[in-house]
């Protein structure tokens, strides 16, 4: 017999948000700064991103789970001041050089979990972003409150979209294991809205699949979970990437047609 909800309002979210990362193995973002830094390169996600920001030059941003600073730094050249929080001590380290590189003064870093995020501790900004930052973020509705509580102006979110990971996911099939399953973006929009905070929601028109110099560099581009294969299933990704990816004589690039990111923005305004 299905249970029946009198009120769809009362549906425990963040509940069904927390049991979907039950079993997540959380990554070793020290390990994986130097990838990221050496990879980082401009790609149409930051253009999306950047035509929806709604930034002042007299802003100042919280720029959440921040990384290596690949939107940082063109954060920074918009705004009065950027706010770079981050738990791994080596993305901030190539945040710094990243900046000092762009002759950006006006970044400042704090070394801090995303679960840790105060407002005692941050005080007022004007634009909170969290670009690609809180999918697997427990828990997510006091994260959400403290966001929502440290801007003035606007909140600025991107998660995964319904159709992002493909080739990601088709690899895992072939090993046998399972793909890390992350809560839809479902699930945030009726936390937000449990929460009072009535958000919009835009999904980017993403049209540029990833290209590649070479297999090992897509083997290695920050998408498959190297850290969780052996070496056995490594060499298989290799084999894998060699099979479904198609040489361009022309521009001397790899790719695979449903190679693409599918990101949504959820933001409010204040």
């Amino acid at each position: 017999m299905k249970q029946c909800i009198e009120n769809p309002n009362e549906v425990d979210w963040k509940g069904f948000w927390a049991e979907k990362l039950a079993n997540k193995v959380d990554k070793d973002w020290d390990k994986a700064a130097p990838g990221f830094y050496r990879r980082t390169k401009k790609e149409d996600y930051n253009d999306a991103l950047f035509s929806k920001l709604i930034l002042d030059k007299n802003d100042t941003v919280l720029d959440v789970g921040c990384g290596e600073g690949s939107i940082t730094i063109p954060l920074s050249k918009k705004v009065k001041k950027v706010i770079g929080i981050d738990s791994s001590p080596k993305m901030l380290e190539y945040l710094e050089k990243r900046a000092k590189d762009n002759d950006a003064d006006n970044i400042e870093t704090i070394l801090k979990p995303i679960e840790e995020i105060k407002y005692d501790e941050i005080g007022d900004v004007d634009v909170v972003v969290c670009s690609r930052s809180l999918n697997g973020i427990v828990p997510i509705d006091e994260v959400l409150l403290e966001l929502d509580k440290i801007a003035n102006k606007y909140v600025f979110i991107t998660i995964f979209g319904p159709e992002n990971k493909k080739i990601e996911k088709d690899f895992d099939k072939e090993l046998g294991i399972k793909t890390e399953d992350f809560p839809d973006y479902n699930y945030f929009f009726n936390i937000l809205f449990n929460l009072g905070i009535y958000a919009n929601i835009e999904r980017f028109d993403l049209n540029n699949y990833r290209e590649y110099d070479s297999i090992d560099e897509a083997v290695d581009n920050g998408k498959f979970r190297l850290d969780l294969y052996d070496d056995a299933q490594k060499e298989q990704l290799k084999d894998y990437l060699e099979r479904i990816l198609t040489y361009n004589p022309e521009t001397k690039k790899y790719y695979n047609v449903k190679d693409k990111a599918d990101w949504i923005m959820i933001w409010w305004k204040k």
